[in-house]
């Protein structure tokens, strides 16, 4: 991810649909992007194929653009999707809906497997939808990946805690760490 360091640690992307990034302008949204210290976005209906204008402008900005892979992506897609993308890979763990999952299924890891051999070397595999536990961060970092993606989680905590910022920060800070912790020793 590119960071610029002196303002914060920790890499911020940010996730959209094309068309409020169309309307503002590409160069326009990603330079607002650079200055509000995002490091990266995802624009989910964006396809790779199209998305040469967008990736210029990111570019310039050095906002990296992130694309997503599906269990159903051909490997040739994947190869197109792999050398478009920019700070890493999104891979999306299974089809359906996102959302906290009880248990990470055997095809998401069947699937890090499968795509690793496409992305090592090249650019940081990461793997979301649906993960929640700390036990399936480390089945999903087990597995090879070099990152994970938790988003449903933390909304629900969010929705349950809104009323209360202190419980909310507090819950939010020990989820995370949880999470954090089941990438050790891998």
């Amino acid at each position: 991810m590119h960071r610029d360091t002196a303002s914060h640690d920790v890499p911020i992307v940010i996730m959209t649909y094309y068309n409020p990034v169309f309307r503002m302008g590409l160069e326009k949204f990603c330079g607002l992007a650079k200055e509000c210290l995002v490091d990266g976005v995802i624009v989910p209906d964006l396809p790779v194929e199209e998305a040469g204008d967008y990736k210029q402008a990111a570019s310039k900005f050095g906002v990296d653009t992130i694309f997503l892979a599906a269990p159903s992506t051909s490997n040739e897609r994947l190869s197109r999707i792999i050398e478009g993308s920019s700070g890493f890979l999104y891979l999306v763990s299974h089809f359906g809906v996102t959302g906290a999952q009880s248990a990470i299924e055997d095809s998401t890891i069947q699937l890090v497997k499968r795509v690793l051999p496409f992305t090592s070397g090249k650019i940081p595999l990461a793997v979301g939808f649906g993960v929640s536990k700390p036990e399936h961060v480390q089945r999903i970092v087990g597995a090879g990946a070099d990152g994970v993606i938790v988003g449903s989680a933390f909304i629900n905590l969010i929705k349950a805690h809104q009323e209360n910022i202190d419980v909310l920060l507090k819950k939010l800070r020990s989820t995370a760490s949880e999470l954090k912790k089941a990438t050790k020793n891998h």
